[in-house]
């Protein structure tokens, strides 16, 4: 490609788990860790001779065009307003923002500065999304009037504290401030935005979720959307189950039916009537750049992230989960968390609009 976007990389650890030192319209020219050990092996990983120890000192750096944040999750939209008010494109690993306000603050900062904003969310790009996006752009499932998406990570307690033993943002996190795994399964789809929402948090005696920094009191919750189309959603986000991690979504349509594969067995499967047939999903490598048809990280998504963000940028457009879908995802968690702190009373989602 004649044009390379200069991209900055902030933050060490999920950061290698992406593929811009591939990507041929893209040059990671600077890095930012606080870990030494860490920002080394992101360094060499990228091919990059230019570190520095904070943020605030790479966004001063004028050989970065963008930056791809994946820093704490509670910082993320502190941390992308102040990328793009420094003149830098953002991707940033999700949620894009953990309040209502911080939901404003960024897609204000975007319009006010017009520069390009992504959220990183691996779920709008898992090989069985992408075939369910075909297919509904198609006429296929002919109404979706019914969605589910689940995302269940046990024993989380293994990242709640770092190697010193400190306690990490993780440490009892409310499920539904991270609801963007499950609810890109659907607005990732049909583009549908969640406008009601009633959920059920569940707890127990733990003393993670007696004394966290979010007073917190559940592992699991459970949410019942209502979309503006009139349709049901089930979301699920939970910590703490007797079941194998997984992020997997189901499909309900008037004609067809898509359900993803379980970690207990179950294939992918699609139904026509009442003819249920196992389905085996395509790599879609075709949508990549050479370089980048192979594997990666959250079923395939992490090249496609990448070439995504970079290619949007290459072509002066907006990328598929801008500002307004990341929004989407995230802003239906943040209520559905309250709705749970207040035994489930039905809440009303405000709505941030969409592109034009």
């Amino acid at each position: 490609m004649d044009k390379q976007i200069r991209l900055g990389i902030i933050g060490g650890g999920f950061a290698k788990s992406f593929q811009f030192h591939e990507h041929p319209g893209c040059t990671v020219t600077a890095v930012a860790e606080l870990n030494p050990q860490r920002r080394a092996g992101l360094q060499q990983l990228n091919h990059c001779d230019t570190g520095y120890e904070t943020m605030d000192d790479l966004l001063k750096d004028s050989n970065v065009d963008a930056v791809a944040i994946f820093t704490p999750a509670p910082m993320h939209a502190t941390h992308s307003i102040a990328a793009l008010k420094a003149g830098k494109h953002v991707l940033c690993a999700v949620p894009a923002a953990f309040s209502l306000e911080e939901c404003q603050n960024l897609l204000d900062t975007v319009n006010s500065t017009g520069l390009t904003y992504m959220m990183a969310e691996t779920s709008y790009y898992r090989n069985a999304t992408i075939q369910a996006r075909n297919w509904y752009r198609e006429g296929k499932f002919g109404e979706l009037f019914y969605t589910e998406g689940e995302y269940w990570h046990e024993n989380l307690e293994s990242i709640m504290f770092d190697d010193g033993g400190n306690r990490t943002w993780r440490y009892g996190l409310p499920p539904m401030h991270y609801p963007t795994h499950s609810t890109g399964f659907l607005v990732g789809v049909t583009g549908e935005r969640l406008i009601r929402v009633e959920c059920i948090g569940w707890g127990d005696d733990s003393p993670i979720l007696k004394d966290n920094e979010y007073n917190n009191p559940f592992w699991n919750e459970v949410a019942l959307f209502k979309t503006d189309l009139g349709h049901a959603s089930r979301m699920i986000v939970g910590w703490h189950v007797g079941y194998p991690e997984v992020e997997r979504a189901s499909w309900f349509g008037s004609d067809f039916s898509f359900v993803m594969a379980s970690p207990i067995g179950n294939p992918n499967s699609s139904s026509l009537s009442n003819q249920v047939e196992k389905f085996e999903i395509p790599d879609f490598y075709e949508m990549l750049p050479e370089q980048l048809r192979h594997g990666s990280g959250h079923g395939g998504s992490h090249t496609h992230i990448t070439h995504e963000f970079i290619s949007a940028l290459l072509e002066c457009r907006r990328p598929s989960i801008d500002a307004y879908e990341a929004i989407a995802y995230t802003a239906p968690g943040i209520v559905a968390h309250q709705s749970a702190l207040k035994g489930g009373e039905s809440m009303a989602v405000p709505d941030f609009g969409k592109a034009v």
